[in-house]
């Protein structure tokens, strides 16, 4: 059988691995978090696929390229072009939606330009994204924004007194210096004796020509200017500080002339069945499906193709579980889950054949009633003669593999190994982590423990709620269940009050390339601290960010070329050789370890080496997410998404009485969640209450209440179908009530 071939694989923690990969079949990577999975499939295997196909291109091209580094390995041969289907969000642009993402509304857009009436034509009279089809009021964004100019500006300050509330324009700023040195304003006068013309001025000026410092530059008002550069973005995916400057500041509404359809009149008028596109667009995609399957002969004449086209599109929609989604939904409002499988409806009907599909983890977010239809996907992908790679921990999709490869056997330094390859009947008995756990189960918990009050849930009516009243018990273990699309999240997130509520939500963290674990839970204060008293000298030379860092990469350990066009490229510094301190620093030790070999420890490390009460507790916290084996001087935007997760788990105030948690699972190998389970039952029993919104059976088999939404996706979701303890969601099952989850949870 021909396959791809790696040898001496050796990124990250892989340890000089040797393995052949089948092609044209379906091969799933198991094995711990940390174990290697991911550095062998996306940093070795894809990694080296993408950078060939980079060099084929002209080099006038490639310069206009990211630069690719060669994966550190002996030799790969035998490989095909990779496909790389990710978790990471679809994208912060607010034009962005899942009709626009998959080309569906391209279709859509079509049928209604040459079927609907009256006749447009051309497809682009319906784009909101062109000047020919979008709202004049809101530029096609569906929704009008309201500065408050009391809370931008303080009337009782003036300009140089840093009137201006607002991210980057400080007192001092470059934009700052827009108003204050522009001759147009006095820059000493309060801004609450400003006279009606120079409050226009200030907050409404249209574009005018101003001469800064002898430099020709464009004055706008504060309103106009903030609009476009600010407001005209996703509000989610800011950076908290703006986040938060934007929501004090701005107010967003239904756009009142196009109420909320982005299109202009013209385009709002035309009808294809009795209904306007923007009536298409807000229907969960089933229903679209069902409507374009109902057009009379008369609508659908000469559009028949076309419809059969975009039918097809909406029913890959369907077979992997995202039949509750509309078209006009919001790319950057999708889950890490959904946003890949959106993905893969691009490649459903894909003509490509013999290349290399990688997903990772592509059951993430997915009821076990609807990884049946993900492992049909991932079938159908190999049936067309393409090889699939999959990192996944799901005992279902390994079944249904054709090739499994084990990495391990634990994480970190302890992993980097292939300890099995073969089939998954050879996997049940080969003896590793991953094959031992494929037999073990979490029981149902038969002693539940005792709800000691209740918050009220009445009359929720969040995106597809149907008006629920639900009791969420405290001071036990709640798990939220049913399948994608239900109203989990919608009740929880949209409905629970927040007050003594923590969550931990799956959006990325924010932070620098000097970001790490260390400076994210503030441990490296606490170790600078000791440090700076082994040694009598100052916590500040222990910051890379400050006296102790390296003068020539400022404390980064890599120098970063900017040059213009091509794309950034970082070098190692050649002074600190990486460490990121200096010389007279890395003299300075604690017990024989210097502050850089600190930072390269591994959690599980430093947790071993560290005795100090001020720093252990925030690295047993560590320890007990899984996240043992990740380096203290990590760099965060290295990290998965389950780590990411799992590290703000561990941050997470256990002042506050009830804790929140959105599919903490996610990412974690068998053994990983049962470790889990074992720190959210010490969470509870410390006298908290610990709400788990998730798929896995082995939390909610070891929950001690369980709300059950459905009984399906969307329109046919919304309503609770169970509330009670595991055994009586059992019970309910086999005297015939009606649970997807209970079905599954009744067969362990």
């Amino acid at each position: 059988m021909e396959s791809i071939q790696v040898r001496g694989a050796r990124e990250n923690n892989l340890k000089s691995v040797d393995v052949d990969i089948p092609k044209r079949r379906l091969t799933v990577f198991t094995g711990v978090s940390g174990s290697g999975k991911s550095s062998l499939v996306f940093g070795t295997v894809a990694a080296e696929a993408r950078r060939l196909i980079d060099e084929t291109y002209d080099i006038f091209v490639q310069n206009f390229m990211p630069a690719q580094p060669q994966p550190d390995a002996d030799e790969l041969r035998n490989l095909t072009p990779a496909i790389l289907v990710s978790q990471e969000q679809m994208g912060a642009n607010t034009r962005s939606t899942v009709g626009t993402a998959t080309d569906a509304y391209a279709v859509l857009r079509t049928i209604f330009a040459h079927l609907g009436e009256p006749v447009l034509h051309a497809p682009i009279r319906f784009s909101f994204n062109d000047p020919r089809g979008m709202c004049p009021e809101c530029s096609g964004a569906g929704r009008v924004s309201a500065i408050d100019e009391d809370a931008l500006v303080d009337p009782a300050k003036s300009l140089n007194e840093g009137a201006i509330d607002f991210p980057g324009y400080g007192a001092g700023a470059w934009a700052w210096k827009l108003y204050a040195e522009s001759g147009l304003l006095d820059p000493d006068k309060k801004v609450a004796a400003y006279s009606p013309d120079e409050r226009a001025l200030l907050f409404h000026s249209p574009e005018r020509k101003v001469l800064l410092n002898g430099i020709n530059m464009t004055y706008e008002g504060l309103v106009p200017r903030l609009t476009k550069s600010a407001l005209s973005k996703d509000v989610e995916s800011m950076k908290p500080a703006m986040k938060a400057a934007v929501e004090r500041i701005a107010s967003f509404t239904v756009c009142p002339t196009c109420t909320g359809s982005r299109l202009n009149a013209e385009a709002n008028a035309v009808r294809l069945g009795g209904k306007s596109i923007h009536d298409c667009t807000r229907m969960e995609i089933e229903q679209l499906d069902t409507f374009l399957a109902g057009l009379g002969d008369k609508d659908a004449e000469g559009g028949l193709p076309l419809i059969a086209k975009l039918r097809e599109q909406l029913a890959g929609f369907t077979s992997i579980g995202l039949g509750y989604l509309s078209l006009d939904r919001p790319a950057s409002t999708l889950s890490g889950g959904e946003a890949q499988r959106v993905k893969m409806v691009r490649h459903l009907g894909s003509a490509l054949t013999d290349v290399t599909y990688v997903f990772d983890e592509p059951t993430i977010g997915l009821h076990p009633h609807d990884v049946q239809l993900m492992n049909g996907l991932l079938q159908r992908l190999r049936d067309k003669g393409n090889t699939v790679l999959v990192v996944e921990h799901k005992p279902e999709v390994m079944a249904v593999a054709d090739h499994i490869i084990d990495l391990g056997p634990r994480a970190g330094t302890h992993g980097g190994e292939v300890v099995y390859a073969g089939d998954f009947p050879g996997l049940k008995a080969s003896g590793t982590l991953t094959g031992n756990h494929l037999e073990q189960r979490q029981p149902v918990k038969a002693a539940p423990r005792t709800p000691t009050g209740w918050i009220e849930i009445r009359d929720a009516r969040e995106n597809n709620l149907g008006g629920v009243d639900v009791d969420v018990p405290t001071g036990v273990l709640v798990a939220v269940t049913g399948v994608a699309g239900s109203g989990k999240s919608s009740l929880i997130h949209g409905c629970l009050p927040r007050a003594g509520v923590s969550f931990v939500d799956q959006s990325a963290i924010k932070g620098s390339r000097r970001s790490n674990p260390a400076t994210y839970t503030g441990v490296l204060e606490q170790i600078r601290k000791v440090f700076a008293k082994a040694t009598g000298t100052k916590p500040a030379l222990f910051s890379a960010n400050s006296q102790g860092a390296c003068p020539d990469c400022k404390g980064l350990g890599v120098i970063i070329h900017e040059l213009g066009f091509m794309a950034t490229v970082e070098t190692p510094c050649e002074t600190c050789e990486g460490r990121q301190f200096t010389a007279e620093v890395l003299e300075l030790k604690l017990r024989d370890k210097s502050i850089a070999d600190v930072m390269a420890m591994s959690i599980e490390e430093a947790h071993a080496f560290f005795t100090e009460k001020t720093i252990r507790p925030m690295l047993t916290s560590l320890v007990d997410v899984g996240l043992s084996y990740v380096r203290l001087g990590q760099r965060l935007n290295s990290l998965s998404g389950g780590e990411r997760q799992r590290l703000k788990l561990a941050m997470q105030d256990r002042d506050q009485p009830v804790l929140v948690l959105d599919e903490p699972t996610s990412g974690l190998h068998m053994a990983d969640v049962d470790n889990l389970i074992g720190l959210l039952d010490r969470v509870v029993d410390a006298g908290h209450t610990v709400i788990v919104i998730d798929h896995n059976l082995d939390v909610i088999a070891q929950a001690d209440w369980i709300i059950d939404m459905g009984p399906g996706a969307g329109h046919e979701g919304g309503r609770v179908v169970f509330s009670g303890t595991p055994t009586h969601l059992i019970e309910h099952v086999r005297a015939g009530g009606q649970s997807l989850t209970g079905e599954h949870l009744s067969r362990r």
